[in-house]
């Protein structure tokens, strides 16, 4: 039975679930597993590497990996992160610095969606669309690594807000939209831009609460700021590095052109987002049928509007990637906190157990996963975890241990204390995705530095390299997060990919699907680096010119 919302609660509850428990939830989540482990494979190195670069005063104006331009993202998360990496210098590695980014976009985004849920909905809606956005599953592991769509999330939001603040503050509320579709610009290039000036112009135009001449004198003032200060970018590139400017323009239209959209596609979307937006598409769906008379009012057609550009954009951009859905979670909060109060109490009640639920047995398989490496039980999991890392050792179990036993039994009396309100699943399941995601990070954050850190890798090449006295190096087929993991570890700026270059070395790389050196005409293979098993197989070939023997 919820407690009525009249009858005030007891101050230690009021502190807890209130402003300044979310606030130390939202720190925790944030902040726990960030620094203090190694580059990891996949994005948290490749787009580490323009950040690196710009440490060096190397790519200041475009975004380079070793010497050589990147085209993904302009510079904005990047200039960021490589503020905050200098600035942390002293105490953290460049790294770990670098994903001081994440943690401020993140935390603007989920403050900026709170804000709008109140703008629209009301203020019983704050911490429930905080809530939601924090516990996205999506979020979890892009939060915690080098991730520019971070910062176009939190600019999406950030419009979201301004356009929100239309109908009392037009031109306030303007202004931050415009300024949030500059920056989306900078965070995201044109299609940063296109999710966000016309979520801008249409929910202005069409919502009723909008239909004065105030608005519209507002309107055109932030559309003047966002093209302004938007295009200030793509037009210093063009006056600096015109050739550049061409590359990148014409890199632009074909993410926005994409390469065509098939059934498979579409089925890879739907499983996609099925997940990434777990819990907040069930509840996105309620709110728009409930109020499905009213979707031409602001507080539902802003987000359902941003919500269909974003996944508009997915489509044709034929992106299918996990971090590819991230601009659609600010929308889809919103769409989801709109819903909570009028949840039947049933369902309500039932979310709220299937979270306690959910992740009391996720923290189960976490402990299984640990006593897996520390007692080598279960057998059949020791083993995989054996052959998944066969060199891989746990050191200081204990402290660890108490570590997670602290944390599962904060995380259960959090649970019992927690009031009897509408939101409450909704803080259930932020309240045990930061439990789980701390428990994962202290129990098993030597696991996966050992499989996923590249600093034994580039530790080995940089002493293979040793004897070569700084000879050049040709890379061949060498993914991104590799260039990166050489330029960072060991110095290695490769030239690029042609076996006709005058170089004395060449670089090849192999993962669980080409496992086997490759076989090139004129080389030798003189060093290899591997490591993992099975999908964590990673491997490097380092090669000598036979004509230099």
């Amino acid at each position: 039975m919820y407690r009525d919302p009249a009858q005030p609660l007891p101050l230690l509850q009021r502190r807890l679930y209130g402003t300044v428990g979310l606030s130390l939830l939202i720190g925790f989540y944030l902040l726990t597993g960030l620094t203090g482990h190694d580059l990891w494979r996949g994005d948290d190195a490749r787009y580490f590497g323009p950040v690196y670069s710009m440490l060096q005063n190397e790519g200041l104006l475009f975004p380079q990996i070793g010497g050589e331009s990147f085209l993904e993202y302009p510079p904005l998360y990047y200039w960021c992160a490589a503020l905050l990496a200098s600035i942390f210098s002293g105490v953290l590695e460049p790294h770990d610095g670098a994903r001081l980014a994440s943690a401020i976009f993140t935390a603007m985004t989920v403050y900026w969606v709170a804000r709008s849920a109140e703008r629209l909905h009301g203020r019983p809606t704050r911490t429930p669309a905080a809530l939601f956005t924090l516990g996205s599953l999506g979020l979890v592991l892009h939060s915690h690594e080098t991730q520019p769509l971070l910062a176009l999330m939190a600019m999406i939001a950030l419009v979201l807000y301004g356009v929100s603040r239309v109908p009392e503050r037009p031109l306030a509320g303007s202004l931050q939209a415009g300024l949030g579709c500059a920056l989306a610009m900078l965070a995201g290039g044109v299609p940063g831009m296109l999710f966000t000036v016309p979520l801008f112009a249409i929910a202005v135009i069409i919502s009723p609460e909008c239909h004065n001449s105030r608005a519209s004198s507002a309107l055109l003032i932030g559309l003047s700021l966002a093209v302004c200060v938007g295009g200030a970018w793509p037009l210093l590139l063009h006056l600096q590095q015109p050739e550049l400017f061409a590359v990148w323009r014409h890199d632009q239209w074909h993410r926005i052109a994409g390469n065509g959209f098939d059934i498979g596609d579409f089925i890879r979307l739907i499983k996609l987002l099925s997940w990434f937006l777990w819990p907040l598409w069930p509840f996105a769906i309620w709110s728009l049928w409930r109020e499905r008379r009213k979707l031409f009012q602001l507080r539902w057609l802003l987000p359902l509007l941003g919500a269909t550009f974003a996944l508009i954009l997915l489509v044709f951009s034929s992106d299918q990637s996990q971090s590819a859905a991230l601009p659609l979670l600010p929308a889809m909060a919103l769409l989801a906190a709109g819903g909570v109060s009028t949840l039947r109490r049933g369902a309500a009640n039932a979310f709220n157990w299937f979270s306690a639920m959910t992740f009391g047995v996720f923290a189960i398989l976490v402990w299984i996963a640990w006593t897996a490496q520390v007692f080598s039980w279960p057998p059949g999991l020791a083993k995989s975890i054996a052959r998944a890392a066969p060199a891989f050792t746990l050191t200081g179990a204990l402290p660890k241990t108490l570590l997670g036993i602290g944390i599962c039994f904060l995380w259960i009396l959090l649970v019992r204390w927690l009031p009897h309100r509408p939101s409450r699943g909704a803080t259930n399941w932020a309240m045990g995705m930061t439990m789980l995601w701390c428990l994962a990070a202290t129990l098993l954050m030597p696991w996966f530095d050992h499989t996923r850190g590249y600093r034994p890798m580039g530790e080995a090449l940089n002493k293979a390299l040793a004897s070569y006295d700084g000879e050049c190096v040709v890379g061949s087929k060498l993914p991104d997060p590799i260039r990166s993991m050489a330029d960072y570890y060991a110095g290695l700026r490769l030239k690029r990919d042609s076996l006709s270059s005058s170089c004395r070395l060449l670089l090849a790389y192999a993962d669980h699907r080409t496992r086997n050196p490759e076989e090139i005409e004129g080389w030798e293979l003189a060093w290899t680096f591997q490591r993992g098993g099975r999908k964590q197989f990673e491997a490097l070939y380092l090669y000598t010119r036979r004509d230099h023997e």
